[in-house]
């Protein structure tokens, strides 16, 4: 990203949460909002796959909201195993609306964070939606939209590519799938922000 990303704090459900957001100014397509992995394991805004996932739509042209959820970093609240950390999403997202003026939202999410944005696309009705490594064997994964990017990677020792396509089968979801690569993407990151990039631009 050319644009720094500066660390603020806005409202969020039960206090306050640290963003960081990146906006290309005038030449903006839409929004795009990226959850981080899970929060007792180690997730934050600064993932490298969500920094990865964050640079690549601010080079597309979407200014790039990246949070902690609550307990996280600089965000107020202890962790809610999933339910909570849902309404801080959506909260982020609104956010991001208004402060950006438009209605193309992007969720997106990595591990967890593919979990919250899934969880959250029904309220927030984004315009498309992109998943990397969703936590399905974890949390009760809804049904998602059609035309959602999913990626994962061939040996996720923490995903079991086995229960992603159990989850994605009956939706009729294509997955897109990285051979030989595992959760946290080592060594993939160049091409996980080609697959995405060539997806949005299609």
């Amino acid at each position: 990203m050319t644009a720094a990303a500066g660390r603020e704090r806005i409202d969020g459900p039960v206090g306050r949460l640290e963003i960081a957001a990146s906006d290309p100014g005038s030449a903006r397509r839409g929004a795009a909002v990226i959850a981080h992995p899970h929060p007792l394991h180690g997730g934050t805004l600064d993932n490298k796959v969500v920094q990865t996932l964050a640079k690549t739509f601010f080079a597309l042209g979407f200014a790039v909201l990246r949070f902690n959820f609550r307990g996280v970093g600089g965000s107020d609240g202890v962790f809610d195993n999933g339910r909570g950390e849902i309404d801080d999403l959506i909260a982020v997202a609104q956010y991001a609306r208004t402060r950006f003026d438009t209605l193309e939202l992007v969720l997106a999410g990595f591990s967890f964070g593919g979990y919250a944005a899934a969880q959250a696309a029904p309220a927030l009705r984004p315009a498309r939606l992109a998943l990397v490594a969703p936590a399905v064997n974890l949390y009760t994964m809804p049904p998602v939209q059609p035309g959602t990017l999913v990626v994962h990677g061939e040996e996720d020792d923490v995903v079991p590519l086995k229960d992603l396509l159990a989850w994605a089968r009956p939706q009729q979801l294509p997955v897109t799938v990285f051979p030989g690569t595992a959760h946290f993407f080592h060594g993939m990151l160049v091409p996980l922000r080609e697959t995405v990039r060539r997806y949005f631009i299609a």
